[in-house]
């Protein structure tokens, strides 16, 4: 696999844990050009570095200009053994000659990392931000086409939020216990069956995925019961905390079968709250446009507003 790109003047190494400050600091650039803010924390890059299903010394490439300037992060990362595979590519304006070379080896590392797993064929997302005409325009020069758009939402809270009324045989339980946990996992696994890029976890990589990450709170995740039987969960994490000041809504989840019944409404309105009690100025959480279940009517009726929306293009090999 290629570890350099044909380039004059630019070096080409492996990621490393000390890089995280670096790389935030290209994508933080990056990302202000075209949504005139930075939208990834130091923590999110970390979390990136450290996944398990991403591997720095065959899955990232990262380069440098003469001056030791980082000006391209590039890389590609596994869904669990399945034959989807995000990538992403980040260039320096000041270097667009590498934008090609980078796109074409992330491409065909995603391919190898399928056959490496027994597929014949790669599904490959990319996340792209609506304003981003640049890199749109790079995507469907190269086969990608919009497959799905990712809304980003936030409710504001001022004051207390008062914690909302359970409905009758509902109880919530947290995070805290393997049990709660092992439950969260089953109902959230059944909940997104059928979404957009959804590919099964068993209990250990779940967990595993998760508790590795700084943002993770187990006592942010609730799980709700009805006459004793999980049919709910939400998993809260600190990934909006630092400037914004916001609690993130990770994953909401309601069993199909007790779908129609409120709950996600209850389940959200209970974060909120919490949220609030924290002393947090706002929830955010993100929504698959597409998804066949009314979510974001649900999301929209409880007072939450757009705030971003994120396309993933996606291409077939």
């Amino acid at each position: 696999m290629k570890t350099t790109i044909p380039a004059a003047g630019y070096t080409t190494r492996r990621p490393l844990a000390d890089d995280t400050r670096e790389i935030h600091e290209l994508i933080s650039l990056c990302d202000t050009q075209v949504i005139g803010k930075a939208d990834m924390t130091l923590d999110d890059v970390a979390d990136h570095l450290n996944d398990s299903s991403f591997d720095g010394e065959s899955d990232g490439w990262l380069v440098h200009d003469e001056s030791g300037r980082l000006v391209a992060w590039a890389w590609a990362c596994r869904k669990g053994g399945s034959d989807n595979v995000d990538v992403d590519v980040v260039v320096h304006p000041a270097a667009p000659e590498l934008t090609g070379p980078l796109w074409d080896i992330v491409t065909e590392r995603a391919r190898q990392i399928t056959a490496e797993l027994g597929h014949h064929r790669t599904v490959v997302d990319i996340g792209l931000y609506r304003e981003d005409s640049g890199k749109r325009a790079i995507a469907a020069s190269r086969g990608f086409a919009a497959a799905t758009s990712f809304i980003r939402l936030r409710a504001d809270h001022e004051g207390t939020v008062p914690s909302p009324e359970l409905p009758a045989g509902v109880t919530v339980h947290d995070g805290l216990t393997e049990e709660v946990r092992r439950q969260g996992h089953a109902v959230q696994q059944a909940g997104f069956a059928e979404h957009f890029g959804f590919v099964p976890q068993d209990y250990d990589e779940w967990y595993g995925e998760l508790d590795s990450s700084v943002t993770t709170d187990w006592a942010q995740l609730t799980v709700a019961r009805l006459d004793g039987e999980p049919v709910a969960m939400l998993l809260g994490t600190n990934a909006f905390l630092g400037d914004e000041n916001c609690g993130y809504v990770r994953r909401l989840a309601v069993l199909p079968a007790f779908r129609g019944r409120g709950l996600g409404r209850v389940m959200l309105r209970g974060a909120f709250a919490d949220d609030a009690r924290r002393g947090r100025a706002g929830t955010y959480l993100h929504v698959d446009a597409n998804n066949s279940t009314p979510a974001l009517d649900l999301y929209l009726s409880v007072g939450m507003r757009q705030v971003l929306a994120i396309d993933v293009w996606r291409r077939t090999i």
